[in-house]
């Protein structure tokens, strides 16, 4: 591995982008929160509804689920909304799975009763990492979010067992690279979204070979890196959440 490479924004292969996590930013949500990590943004919202879906009514138990988009010029050219085909494109399906998926692992979902938690995540701005950025920032306002029924004696704690977040881990040649951007994202051979919680358990990995298959070990190597590169990301957190 090059562990002297020396990437195209002045970052170490090790290093994260900077982020910065601004609590509140939708003054009529439950909870929310703006994340930026370098030059992609994503708006995070949390809204409480006193009910659960009907397939899961009566189990005593609630639900926390996230729906993605896009704005079309969150990108360098400009693209079609979902409802432009009538349908939630297929990217975006996968991705509020995995950001509800996320969530749901750090909640106590017994604990929360029959109530439901919706987390809206739109990409303001996309260079890459929208997903991980997502995520980490719908945590911010799921907690914010517990903290207001909390606050309203509408709930006795916040019902959280752990915090989430997420960063992805890039494959160039025989380098890793920590939290790609854009640029970085498309010519990877291989890409890493890793989703851990703060006590260093993993909760979700994908990793894809983009051509040529990859050596189970860079597998590995990558969690590695990724778990070196949440620290900031639960660090950004906390400091939102105080």
């Amino acid at each position: 591995m090059n562990t002297k490479l020396i990437r195209a924004d002045g970052r170490r292969w090790d290093e994260a982008r900077s982020v910065h996590i601004t609590p509140g930013f939708q003054p009529y949500a439950e909870g929310s929160a703006m994340i930026q990590m370098g030059d992609t943004a994503v708006l995070c919202a949390a809204s409480v509804e006193e009910q659960v879906p009907r397939w899961m009514q009566g189990r005593g138990t609630g639900w926390v689920t996230a729906e993605y988009d896009m704005l079309p010029r969150a990108t360098s050219t400009r693209r079609s909304r979902d409802r432009d085909s009538g349908r939630t494109a297929s990217r975006s399906q996968e991705i509020q799975r995995l950001i509800g998926r996320s969530l749901r692992a750090a909640t106590d979902l017994e604990a929360l009763g029959e109530r439901a938690v919706y987390l809206d995540c739109d990409v303001l701005q996309a260079d890459g990492g929208t997903r991980t950025a997502a995520i980490t920032g719908a945590f911010v306002a799921l907690s914010l979010a517990l903290e207001s029924l909390v606050a309203a004696q509408r709930l006795d704690r916040v019902p959280l067992v752990c915090s989430v977040a997420a960063i992805s881990v890039g494959l160039a040649g025989d380098s890793l690279l920590l939290d790609l951007d854009y640029s970085e994202d498309s010519t990877a051979d291989a890409d890493f979204n890793i989703v851990m919680t703060d006590t260093g358990s993993v909760v979700e990995i994908q990793g894809t070979a983009e051509g040529a298959a990859y050596p189970r070990e860079r597998v590995g190597e990558a969690l590695a890196l990724a778990a070196r590169g949440m620290e900031p990301l639960f660090t950004a957190q906390r400091a939102a959440l105080q």
